[in-house]
Formats: C-alpha cells, sequence, structure tokens
C-alpha cells in the first residue's frame, strides 16, 4: 500500500530562496538565470516552468526523479550558501513557488516558479556593484554575469541592474546586498542607474557650488586690491 502526502491548498505562493548565476543571451536582449549546479545546464526566465534535465518526459516535479525547481524555506540558508568558493559570484533570488511542489525539511522542489528580488553582492574589488559584466564563461548562447563596480567594468560586456531587470521583465526588482556601498561616481557610465533629470540636477547643484566659490574669490581679490591701495 502506498502512502499518499498531505495535499496543500494555500492562499497565497509559498515564498523560497535560492542562488543563481545571472546570465545574459548572446545577442544582449535576453536576461535570465541559471543555477549552480545540476540546474546550470538549462538558464530559466524570471517566470519560468522547469523541466527535466535528464531529458525525460514527465512533468516535473515527479517523485522518482530529482528534476524541478528547487529553493530553501530560510533565506539565512540560502546566504549561507555564498559562502562557498564556488558560489561567491552568484546573486541571491527570492522566489514565489508556483504549481505543484514537493515540500522537504529545509525546502521545496516544483513546476513553476517566478522570481521577485535578484540581490546581487559587492564587485570582486570589495565596491558596491554597478551592474553585470561578462564572467568570461558561460554556454551555448548565454553569457554569465557577475557583480562589478564602474572601475572594473571597463572594457567587458556590462549591462547596469536596471538594465537586466528590463531585460529579464516580469516586473524582477534587483537589489544590492547588505554590506555593499553605492557606486562610485565618474565609474560605469550608463543611463539606467542615472537618467537625465538625475545628472540635471547634479550638474546644477555643481554649478551653484561653482558660483559660490567665484564669488567668495572675487571678494577676496577686491579685499586684497583696497588693502594695497591704503598700504
Amino acid at each position: 500500500m502506498r502512502m499518499r502526502l498531505p495535499a496543500e491548498r494555500p492562499t497565497e505562493p509559498p515564498t523560497g530562496y535560492k542562488i543563481a548565476h545571472p546570465v545574459l543571451s548572446q545577442d544582449g536582449t535576453r536576461a535570465g538565470f541559471t543555477g549552480v549546479s545540476l540546474g546550470g545546464a538549462l538558464p530559466y526566465g524570471v517566470l519560468d516552468d522547469a523541466a527535466c534535465v535528464y531529458g525525460r518526459r514527465h512533468r516535473p516535479p515527479a517523485r522518482w526523479c530529482d528534476c524541478g525547481f528547487h529553493c530553501v524555506h530560510d533565506r539565512t540558508a540560502a546566504e549561507a550558501l555564498l559562502c562557498a568558493s564556488e558560489y561567491r559570484r552568484a546573486v541571491l533570488l527570492e522566489v514565489s513557488v508556483l504549481g505543484a511542489y514537493i515540500r522537504f525539511e529545509r525546502g521545496f522542489r516544483y513546476a513553476r516558479q517566478r522570481v521577485r528580488t535578484a540581490t546581487v553582492g559587492p564587485c570582486d574589488c570589495g565596491a558596491g556593484a554597478a551592474g553585470l559584466a561578462d564572467a568570461g564563461r558561460g554556454r551555448p548562447g548565454w553569457r554569465v554575469l557577475l557583480p562589478v563596480c564602474g572601475g572594473c567594468a571597463r572594457g567587458r560586456t556590462t549591462v547596469s541592474l536596471a538594465g537586466f531587470a528590463r531585460l529579464a521583465g516580469e516586473g524582477l526588482r534587483m537589489a544590492r546586498g547588505a554590506g555593499a556601498a553605492a557606486a562610485p561616481p565618474g565609474g560605469l557610465a550608463v543611463e539606467d542607474e542615472f537618467g537625465v533629470p538625475e545628472l540635471a540636477a547634479e550638474a546644477a547643484l555643481l554649478q551653484a557650488r561653482l558660483d559660490w566659490f567665484q564669488t567668495q574669490l572675487t571678494r577676496l581679490g577686491e579685499s586684497g586690491d583696497r588693502g594695497g591701495d591704503q598700504g
């Protein structure tokens, strides 16, 4: 007699956490993610269905197979995976578990997911990430990306965080991890990070400061001339 697992009917999709590598298509028109282990063979979108990595014709998650998306319940457990040397450049994903799923002690294996938030860590140099750059590896048709600051991004295929979210679509939100400083000025020059209104405001503020310094220098010059005349 085969035991049946209890069926769950949640009112809202469960939330899970996982790590993944961001990827960019060869033509630069699509963005997504790829798993860090077995799932690395199949890039997926922000809203996507799981497929069996072994090519078997069944619908994930099958009980007799380990196919399907995987995630853990606890954010801290997912963050702990980022300490491993081979996962240091991965990003942390917050996902909604959709469709059929199998619940385990530490997480889910499931059929469909929506990536809600992708949190990136700092650049290798320690500065805050301004975008995602070509990591120098990938798979046919897809480049793996890693977080970079403006200075380290020079000369590499790079997309800003906002640009990656736009290419990925489906309302993906990009965030910087705790402890990551903001991108330094004069680094990655992308309109996604600093739009025209923001640049205009910065330019106006800079001009106002220059005018103030010029006024002070003029006054100092006039005071010096008067002092010279009196002597």
